[in-house]
């Protein structure tokens, strides 16, 4: 798969719209109305407690908050003919649940949809208990599934769009609260090929998810102002993963900084890195992630993101070393 090379307009930030969880919720309304094979299933999340899902409420099924059990019933009916969406928290999916996802969805190719709130520390106000740091790492070991990450409200629905035709399973890591919107002349999200956000020839910065995605935004545009000239990848898809856009940064740019909400171990930088290290590219791979330990603390999503590393001010480092 190859990036979309075409130049998009310069990216800015407007202000803060619906949340990605929210833009969903609507999407799997008008999914449940359009196709009677779709179903809902739901672990307690709160959700859709004021949808009016109109005819398509016998299509939804709230289980309580008992999520290998979700699993285990989503696998049921997906084998049965359905195309189960399933909800719960990031945390729950990757790791309580797991050995569900494992056996009976991952191992039999179902067209389950695992759809993922709270992803990365967006549920920081609840402490390290509900933290996602492990999801992407977990969901893209496993064979058969795709993992999606969308960065904004646009592409949410895209994504959950372009999922619900795939044949297999699906894991799609949304987070909690509304953040920004990319501009609207970036280029269309397509599953598999790597979104082109700037164009540039001195580091590429590869980022996956809202927030480390509008931070590698943000950072290339102050670059910019000191002669730094830097591309900017949004990699939405970790599974399967658009090697060619990472061959391409890795040859025509000095290096990749990989931008993410997740452990460095396991996630989108460890990823990029396989790629480059097993086609034996000399292009240095530098991470911006959660360090080896336990985001401690409760808080809320920004600021658990800066005491964590995850900022422009990171990035610039890293890019200046890269250049050094």
């Amino acid at each position: 798969m190859s990036v979309v090379t075409a130049e998009a307009t310069e990216p800015t930030v407007p202000d803060e719209t619906r949340a990605a969880r929210e833009v969903y919720r609507d999407v799997l309304v008008e999914l449940l109305g359009e196709d009677e094979r779709h179903v809902c299933l739901d672990s307690d999340t709160g959700l859709f407690s004021a949808t009016d899902w109109g005819e398509s409420a016998r299509q939804y099924l709230n289980l309580g908050i008992a999520e290998q059990n979700l699993m285990g019933v989503a696998a049921g009916l997906a084998r049965s003919g359905r195309i189960p969406f399933v909800n719960t928290m990031a945390t729950f999916a990757a790791t309580r649940a797991l050995e569900a996802v494992k056996l009976d969805i991952a191992w039999n190719n179902l067209p389950v949809r695992i759809v993922a709130t709270h992803g990365g520390l967006s549920a920081g106000h609840l402490g390290s208990t509900h933290h996602a740091l492990e999801d992407l790492a977990v969901m893209r070991m496993l064979p058969n599934m795709t993992v999606l990450v969308p960065a904004d409200g646009p592409a949410t629905e895209s994504l959950v769009r372009a999922g619900a035709e795939l044949p297999g399973p699906v894991y799609l890591r949304l987070g909690r609260g509304a953040t920004p919107s990319l501009a609207p002349g970036a280029e269309p999200v397509r599953i598999g090929v790597a979104q082109s956000l700037r164009r540039g020839s001195d580091v590429t910065l590869i980022a996956t998810g809202p927030h480390p995605v509008l931070i590698a935004v943000e950072t290339a545009g102050e670059l910019a102002r000191d002669g730094i000239d830097v591309a900017v990848l949004n990699m939405h898809t970790v599974k399967p993963l658009d090697r060619e856009a990472i061959v391409a940064a890795a040859t025509r740019t000095r290096g990749i900084v990989t931008v993410e909400e997740h452990w460095a171990a396991g996630g989108l930088g460890s990823a990029v890195a396989e790629v480059v290290a097993g086609l034996g590219i000399a292009c240095p791979v530098r991470r911006v992630a959660v360090a080896d330990r336990f985001a401690a603390g409760t808080g809320g999503h920004r600021h658990l993101l800066e005491r964590n590393g995850i900022s422009g001010a990171t990035v610039t480092e890293h890019v200046r070393r890269l250049l050094a």
